[in-house]
């Protein structure tokens, strides 16, 4: 287990087929360019061009999950959290990549092969996609916080799967529950914020003791980043304001994220430097140095239920994959700069992985590893120093004793 292995999220870019009122907006624009002329260039993990199927560099959905869903798969079955969410503007492609078409199903259903809760969040309320059929207006879902297993939904229903078959049909319900609008972009846009949570649990037998892993996949689908429009979008204003309350506020966690990121590197850097060069004198004085400098950010994850729910997977404990989702129209060039702009920051934060094995097990497994070490230590020092021997062996009883404690606890 990687209890202190930190890990940058990875970036996708996947561009789309221009839509046909794209085509008509194109048309008539003249050319939205960055007055200053200057060439951006951003870095990404991955990058998927999905335009023109006859182009020699498309990237079919199959392409796609061979890269990011296998790798999903993949952390998940290590015993790893994993977050997998699509950022981009109304019309880019988001839903498309996470949740396909029946004739080119996306990344969710590919991946999705156990346990299920499908939720969205709209004008900053949570509501469970997979309980439209019990109530008509279900009421709104509570958030709270678990000191181990961090935030979770209170009451969102749980749907254990047996085959694929299932978790599809749970999927396209959680899809056709979900609150969708036509806006001057889109026909039939996402006005909500989507979660559909894998829960993939393992049973393993390790050292003769019975245990679980417990993973999370989550696979986000974000409603579109663009500013509101009043002239198409008179009657969408105020879910539009909650929509892009949350986004900010996903911007503003991501940048401080990034900043302190950055602030850490800088500070290890210079002692590294300091202590190396000049010496222990120095170094101490060096460490003085990053404790006056510059205190770590705030990182405002309550602001925003969407921040608050993907607080694992913004810093913490999670394998996270962001998805860029921009537009080839020219008409879109402020957007997608915005949606760049905004992946290159997430590229600067830092997740803290580790596997999510039992409590109990863990202790277990790290006292056994203490005796030996004992035992080590006393096989090699037993002429050297007579007091580490006897520490050594008033150690082993205690320890031993409380590795029978918990293993007889574990039945």
């Amino acid at each position: 287990p990687q209890s202190n292995s930190v890990k940058t999220p990875e970036l996708m870019l996947h561009t789309r087929l221009t839509s046909s009122l794209e085509g008509r907006l194109d048309g008539r624009s003249e050319g939205l360019t960055d007055s200053r002329e200057k060439f951006l260039e951003f870095g990404f993990d991955f990058c998927y061009w999905s335009v023109d199927p006859a182009a020699p560099n498309y990237a079919s959905q199959e392409e796609v999950f061979q890269d990011l869903g296998v790798c999903v798969l993949s952390g998940a079955s290590e015993g790893y959290n994993v977050c997998l969410f699509a950022y981009g503007q109304t019309g880019s492609g988001k839903t498309y990549t996470m949740m396909g078409t029946p004739d080119s199903i996306g990344l969710t259903p590919r991946i999705c092969q156990v346990s299920h809760c499908f939720l969205e969040i709209y004008n900053e309320r949570v509501r469970d996609l997979l309980r439209g059929a019990e109530q008509k207006k279900p009421a709104p879902l509570r958030v709270r916080e678990h000191p181990e297993k961090g935030p979770y939904v209170q009451g969102l229903s749980q749907h254990v799967v047996t085959d694929y078959k299932q978790a599809v049909d749970l999927l396209e319900e959680g899809i056709a529950n979900r609150i969708t609008a036509a806006t001057h972009v889109h026909d039939a846009s996402s006005r909500s914020h989507a979660i559909f949570t894998i829960q993939y649990t393992q049973a393993i037998l390790e050292n003769n003791l019975p245990s679980e892993i417990v993973s999370k996949i989550n696979l986000v689908d974000l409603a579109g980043s663009e500013r509101a429009d009043p002239q198409y979008c008179r009657d969408r204003i105020t879910e539009g304001a909650n929509i892009n309350k949350s986004l900010v506020t996903l911007g503003i966690v991501i940048s401080a994220l990034a900043q302190n990121s950055q602030m850490f590197s800088s500070s290890q850097s210079i002692n590294s430097v300091l202590s190396e060069g000049e010496g222990s004198t120095v170094g101490s004085q060096s460490s003085s140095l990053s404790g006056s400098g510059r205190r770590q950010c705030f990182i405002p994850y309550r602001d925003s239920v969407l921040t608050w729910l993907l607080k694992d997977s913004l810093g913490g404990n999670s394998k996270t994959i962001m998805i860029a989702t921009v537009s080839p129209s020219s008409s879109s060039y402020n957007e997608t700069l915005s949606t760049l702009r905004y992946a290159a920051h997430a590229r600067n934060i830092v997740n803290k992985p580790r596997v999510n094995e039992d409590a109990n097990v863990r202790l277990i497994r790290e006292l056994r590893e203490e005796i030996d070490r004992l035992k080590s230590m006393l096989l090699k020092k037993t002429q050297y120093f007579p007091h580490t021997v006897h520490y050594c062996f008033s150690s082993m009883p205690r320890l031993s004793e409380t590795r029978r404690f918990l293993q007889s606890s574990l039945f």
